[in-house]
């Protein structure tokens, strides 16, 4: 199995001088297989919308780094590890300016870049950033359009949800055509990923909350969608992100990673233990346990 971890870019270890650079080319030396982002700009005090599964939010998102900022430093710290994002909220930014920052890191990192895109859920994050929960929708659709234009032709122009890029020639491209996954599991979000993505984020949790047939059932939709809409049913890839409760031993996360790999059979999967640790150190230290133990078996 490979297996990848997130970067320390939530929580104490997220303030460490130098906490991402080091974790990232240490956990590539361990045997990190990817290593991931996600984004919060925002922990409320009193929040309009608490965080799933809390009162409000998590101490953790009270410390948090910019996603692209440690992509960044990752790329330029290591060589092979696979450089993904779950999730980044790409409607809360303005879209040609992401454009940019995507394709510069994925030349950065020499074409290991795995964009995963969401639309976020937190309506104080977009009254921050002033724009318009209701219109998440449709600037990821839109979004999505600019991104293949931008990745595909030398002069990109496009007519955008509030805003417009006149006719401008875009010569810095991607190693390779990024491979963009969405996340979501409503039923708007799984027909984009049939039809518009290269794969689905899928979240599974230790302990486990569901059975893990319901991911596996979900990605045999999503594929069986993209083959009507005339897509390769069999291109669809997943990106699985694994979440660990504050507390969980590393056996049961080990083994709880396990299961869910052989039944999904995702293309990358990785442990998110930003609630597990509170250092760089403890981050690594981490990582190499569960490397070992999901090695063993």
């Amino acid at each position: 199995m490979q297996l990848g971890f997130s970067l320390p870019v939530f929580g104490k270890a997220a303030a460490t001088p130098g906490g991402i650079a080091r974790y990232a080319r240490e956990a590539e030396r361990a045997g990190a297989a990817s290593l991931w982002v996600g984004d919060r700009l925002l922990s409320p005090v009193a929040p309009v919308v608490s965080y799933p599964g809390y009162d409000t939010m998590p101490e953790e998102f009270h410390t948090a780094q910019d996603p692209f900022t440690a992509l960044a430093v990752a790329a330029a710290v290591t060589e092979t590890a696979i450089l993904g994002s779950s999730t980044i909220n790409a409607t809360q930014y303005q879209p040609a300016n992401f454009a940019r920052m995507l394709t510069s890191i994925d030349v950065a990192s020499n074409g290991r870049l795995l964009p995963g895109l969401g639309i976020g859920w937190s309506p104080d994050e977009y009254t921050a950033v002033g724009i318009p929960m209701n219109e998440r929708g449709k600037r990821l659709d839109d979004l999505l359009d600019l991104l293949e234009t931008w990745w595909t032709r030398d002069v990109v122009a496009h007519d955008g949800v509030g805003y417009a890029i006149a006719e401008s020639h875009v010569d810095l491209k991607p190693v390779r055509k990024p491979p963009v996954h969405l996340a979501g599991f409503g039923e708007k979000s799984l027909r984009r990923v049939a039809e518009r993505a290269d794969g689905w984020l899928p979240v599974w949790s230790v302990p486990e909350q569901f059975p893990a047939d319901v991911l596996t059932s979900t990605l045999a939709k999503i594929r069986a969608d993209a083959e009507r809409a005339g897509r390769d049913p069999k291109a669809i890839g997943a990106a699985l992100r694994v979440n660990a409760a504050p507390g969980t031993e590393p056996e049961l996360i080990a083994e709880s990673v396990t299961k869910i790999v052989a039944a999904l059979e995702p293309d990358h999967t990785f442990v998110d233990i930003a609630y597990l640790t509170s250092s760089v150190d403890e981050h690594l230290d981490l990582t190499g346990k569960l490397l070992d133990l999901v090695a063993k078996g």
